[in-house]
C-alpha cells in the first residue's frame, strides 16, 4: 500500500482502506476538519497510513503526511489532532504559506459500518464526529436515506451537496459528497480541450494513454463517472471500451470517423462484445462543432442529458453514425 503522495479524495482511497480492513491490516485514515491561514482546499483530501509506513493519498499536497504518520505510527484511538505548517514546509509544498490545521485522525476499522463500502460505490455520505476533549468517543454515520434523522444543522449541511468540515464544539461534522470522474482515453487537442472544460464542472479528471491503465482505472469508476475515447488506436480504445462496457460507468463516449468506429467495434466484436448500445459515437451533441474545444463542449454536454436522463438531447447524432 504505498504510492508517492499525490491528492486524492476519501473515495478514492476507499478501495485501498477496504482491501487492509479486509485483510486484517490496520489502517488510520486522516482528512482536514479546520485550516487557519492555508484556505480550504484540503477539506477534500484524504490520507491512508498503515503502521508500517504505507501511504495513500496526502494533505495539503504532502505538507502534513510526515507528521500524521509520526502520530499514527503511535497507536491509539480516533482524536483531533492539531498540526503546524511552517513557511519552509509550505514552500515545498507548492503551498503560498503557512498555518495552522486540525485533522481527524481515525483507525479506519473504527468508522462506522458499511462507510467504505458506500464510499467505494461513490454515495454521499455525512459523519458526526462526537469529541471527549480530543479524543473520539463516537462517530455517527448519515446517508441520503437517513440524512432527516440528523440535527437540523448537520441536515442543512449536508443538503449542499458540497464536500467539507465544521467543528463546533465538541462535535465535527463532516460532509463528503462525490464529484464526477472523466477518463479520457487518449491524447491530442480534443484530450487537451476535454481536460481545460471539464475544470469548469468541478469533476476530477484523468487522461489514459495505455491500454493497461485503462483498465484497471476504468474499473473502479461508478454510475455518476464518464469515460471519452478519443484513441485511434484499436488496443487502446478497444480496451477502455471493453472496460467501460463492464463496468457501471455512466457515460461512454467514443471519438471517431466512421471507418474508426467499424473498426473498434470489429475489435470488441472479435472478443464477443456485440452490445454497444451504451456507446455513444461520435460522442457529442450535434452543435455543428468543429474546434477542439467546440467538440469538447458538445461532449460535455451530452454527457451531462446523459447523466440526468435527458434522452432527447442526448441521443447521437443519427442512428446510422452510431458505433453498432
Amino acid at each position: 500500500m504505498h504510492s508517492p503522495p499525490r491528492l486524492r479524495r476519501v473515495y478514492d482511497i476507499a478501495f485501498s482502506v477496504t482491501g487492509c480492513l479486509r485483510a486484517n491490516t490496520r489502517v488510520d485514515v486522516a482528512w482536514v476538519v479546520e485550516a487557519r491561514g492555508l484556505g480550504t482546499s484540503g477539506r477534500v483530501e484524504a490520507l491512508a497510513i498503515t503502521p508500517g509506513g504505507g501511504r495513500v493519498g496526502s494533505l495539503l499536497s504532502g505538507a502534513l503526511n510526515d507528521q500524521l504518520a509520526e502520530l499514527v505510527a503511535g497507536g491509539g484511538s480516533g482524536r483531533l489532532v492539531e498540526l503546524d505548517v511552517a513557511e519552509l514546509e509550505a514552500l515545498a509544498a507548492g503551498l503560498p504559506n503557512g498555518g495552522d490545521v486540525r485533522c481527524l485522525l481515525m483507525p479506519a476499522a473504527d468508522l462506522p459500518e458499511g462507510l467504505w463500502e458506500r464510499l467505494r460505490n461513490r454515495e454521499p455520505v455525512c459523519l458526526v464526529a462526537q469529541l471527549d476533549d480530543d479524543r473520539v468517543r463516537d462517530v455517527a454515520l448519515f446517508t441520503a436515506e437517513t440524512i432527516a434523522q440528523a440535527d437540523e444543522d448537520v441536515a442543512r449541511l449536508f443538503d449542499r451537496a458540497v464536500s467539507g468540515a465544521t467543528v463546533a464544539g465538541d462535535t465535527v461534522t463532516t460532509v463528503l459528497w462525490p464529484v464526477p470522474t472523466l477518463v479520457i482515453v487518449g491524447a491530442g487537442a480534443v484530450a487537451e480541450a476535454l481536460d481545460a472544460a471539464t475544470s469548469l464542472l468541478g469533476w476530477q479528471v484523468q487522461t489514459i494513454t495505455d491500454a493497461s491503465s485503462a483498465t484497471g482505472v476504468i474499473a473502479t469508476l461508478a454510475a455518476l463517472d464518464k469515460v471519452v475515447v478519443v484513441s485511434h488506436d484499436d488496443d487502446l480504445a478497444g480496451s477502455a471500451l471493453e472496460a467501460a462496457l463492464s463496468s457501471e460507468v455512466g457515460y461512454i463516449g467514443a471519438l471517431g470517423s466512421r471507418r474508426t468506429q467499424r473498426s473498434r467495434a470489429d475489435w470488441l466484436a472479435y472478443r464477443d462484445i456485440t452490445d454497444l448500445t451504451r456507446v455513444h459515437g461520435p460522442a457529442g451533441l450535434d452543435i455543428g462543432a468543429k474546434t477542439p474545444a467546440e467538440i469538447a463542449v458538445s461532449i460535455l454536454a451530452q454527457a451531462l442529458a446523459v447523466s440526468s436522463r435527458s434522452s432527447e438531447t442526448a441521443r447521437v447524432l443519427s442512428p446510422d453514425q452510431a458505433i453498432t
